[in-house]
């Protein structure tokens, strides 16, 4: 099978987890700044942040980005570059995932009769897409129900809180967090000049130049040069890698879709250390499965 190596689509997604989502002193204070700016909260110390983000949570385009715990507050910042009506179903599967590890991590059964308290959710959204929408808006999980009435959306809601970070919008949020406004910036150059008729390669050479130049991010583009346009211009094309299995005959199906997400999830929840016997109970493969799913995770390590 001829995979061609293309620009990313998911480049933002990638840079937006590398600047925020890493265990590095500048990312755990850029996180931070982020998390001040978007409360409106004073909190100092970067170290209170218990990061705990999940890679490929749900299938491989379904990815959250940056998650931690704060204040027994649980939050999930995710970057989206295409609007997507379904943000709010995916953010609440993200947390049905985080909740489970949660409580396996405090070994605490919901079959017991003592209530147990857990972290408050947060979910934001921010958005950098070419759509144009608000700067802020709400997409709720009872747009989803089938039948809708007001009894069941207010008994059972989820929502995805949305904020428009492209240039020149959301500018308060963006003033009070100069690093989401740095990302933003550096974006923003990028779509300019693949605009302006440039090749991609052409185009972010120039973008991060011109970041090294005006010094964005403190440096980062500076000192991580390499990295950030090698993840923008190495990584295959997800369309074409679909369209190249489809060619190959492997149809994507319901069923087969379900079990690929079930092992994802056990693949997760094992490198998170928690209990084949738990995960097994929480996702519902059989015992061996998971078994034989942590041997192989053991002959990768």
């Amino acid at each position: 099978m001829d995979i061609t190596l293309t620009p990313q689509r998911e480049y933002k997604d990638r840079l937006f987890k590398a600047i925020f989502g890493r265990d590095t002193e500048e990312s755990k204070r850029w996180r931070l700044e982020l998390y001040n700016a978007l409360n409106n909260t004073n909190y100092t110390d970067p170290n209170a942040l218990e990061l705990n983000t999940i890679e490929n949570v749900i299938y491989i385009t379904m990815r959250n980005d940056v998650s931690f715990l704060i204040d027994d507050q649980m939050v999930l910042f995710e970057q989206q570059s295409s609007h997507n009506q379904n943000i709010a179903l995916r953010g609440f599967l993200y947390f049905s995932q985080l909740y489970q590890i949660y409580l396996a991590k405090k070994e605490l059964d919901v079959n017991r009769y003592k209530k147990i308290e857990i972290p408050a959710p947060q979910f934001i959204v921010f958005y950098n897409g070419s759509t144009r929408t608000e700067d802020e808006f709400e997409i709720k999980l009872s747009d989803s129900f089938i039948q809708k009435n007001q009894a069941s959306s207010e008994a059972y809601e989820w929502t995805a809180y949305v904020k428009n970070i492209n240039e020149n919008h959301c500018k308060g949020l963006q003033k009070k967090c100069n690093a989401l406004y740095d990302y933003s910036r550096f974006v923003g150059k990028v779509r300019r000049n693949k605009e302006s008729g440039m090749e991609i390669q052409d185009a972010v050479n120039r973008a991060v130049d011109e970041a090294m130049g005006e010094n964005l991010l403190e440096g980062f583009f500076k000192r991580q040069k390499a990295e950030v346009i090698g993840m923008i211009l190495e990584e295959f094309d997800e369309e074409r890698f679909k369209k190249n299995m489809r060619e190959e005959g492997y149809e994507d199906g319901l069923a087969d879709g379900l079990a690929q997400k079930a092992i994802e999830d056990a693949e997760n929840f094992l490198k998170a250390n928690i209990d084949p016997d738990t995960i097994a109970r929480c996702i519902g493969l059989p015992l061996e499965q998971v078994l034989q799913i942590k041997e192989k995770l053991s002959v990768k390590a």
